[in-house]
């Protein structure tokens, strides 16, 4: 088996000799590689990164028969080329273009499948992947390569399950695949997941009929001014519900101004959105009369002690 160094001086692996105009290939793989990185992660310019890696796949073409690293090299220029083209928004052309390489559902490399099956996941169409993971899958050369097991694995949970595919999801679970690359315990929650999905098919929530003068105020909740009237309404009532309450009056109050604080952390409300000015200043409103029914009677106490 031949091998060579990346550099542009030639060396000798396992007997023979790198020729000069293989090492400065490969040499100028790995320049193109480094700079569609850079151009990705340091100046985010995708297209120029994409292109980048088009060049080099282009230029990969023609050496791949002479030296086994080349792979490495494309699968590299690849993974930038899926990453660029997903920061452009143009996903839906991934598949494709990754075709364009490996020319065979089979001959992609796991750790490209996996990113394409996530990738068309996230964008919410997992059909996509469906026909090309099942290939791949079931390429008895892929069954002992390194990520295998990670890619049956997702192609169950985000293109079977997600697509209501319980007769091929069991089949995967249980049958050749399923049985070399998932424990026990696994194929089980598996199992318990497909299962899961199942159920949520057969029984959709149903939403209770409305009336016109129910859809009409539900409207005006939805409404960003209906939310905030709801809300001012109800921080209201508990205001004074809690004024009226002698027993222990001044612990309520405590309570109560906690629970609108932590109230305002899980909204996690922006006052800089122009949106969140009249919602600060209906709560600023609030707290200024909770504090000074709170603390008026001790403050004029003390003033009036101060003057005899």
């Amino acid at each position: 088996m031949s091998g060579c160094s990346t550099g542009l001086t030639p060396s000798r692996s396992s007997g023979s000799v790198c020729s000069p105009a293989l090492a400065s290939s490969l040499t100028q793989m790995f320049s193109m590689l480094d700079t569609a990185a850079e151009q990705m992660m340091i100046h985010t310019d995708f297209q120029a990164a994409f292109d980048t890696c088009n060049k080099g796949l282009e230029s990969l073409a023609d050496m791949e028969q002479e030296d086994s690293r080349c792979g490495d090299f494309k699968a590299g220029l690849c993974i930038l080329g899926i990453q660029a083209l997903a920061e452009l928004n143009q996903w839906h052309g991934v598949l494709s273009w990754v075709l364009q390489q490996y020319e065979h559902h089979d001959k992609i490399p796991a750790k490209i499948m996996q990113m394409c099956i996530l990738l068309y996941s996230k964008v919410e169409e997992p059909a996509v992947m469906q026909d090309a993971a099942r290939a791949w899958l079931h390429c008895p050369s892929n069954s002992g390569v390194t990520g295998f097991g990670t890619v049956a694995e997702l192609y169950l949970l985000h293109v079977l399950v997600p697509l209501g595919r319980r007769d091929e999801a069991l089949q995967l679970i249980f049958g050749e695949v399923g049985s070399s690359v998932f424990t026990e315990d696994q194929r089980q929650l598996a199992l318990e997941v497909v299962e899961e999905k199942e159920r949520q098919n057969q029984d959709p929530p149903q939403s209770p009929r409305m009336s016109p003068n129910s859809e009409t105020a539900a409207q005006a909740v939805s409404s960003p001014g209906g939310v905030i009237c709801k809300l001012e309404a109800m921080l209201r009532f508990l205001y004074r519900k809690l004024l009226l309450t002698h027993t222990g009056s001044f612990c309520l109050r405590r309570v109560f101004l906690a629970a609108v604080l932590l109230y305002m952390l899980f909204l996690r409300l922006d006052p800089a959105l122009p949106s969140s000015f009249i919602w600060i200043s209906k709560l600023l409103q609030l707290f200024k009369q909770m504090w000074s029914a709170m603390f008026a009677p001790y403050y004029q106490a003390l003033t009036q002690s101060k003057g005899l």
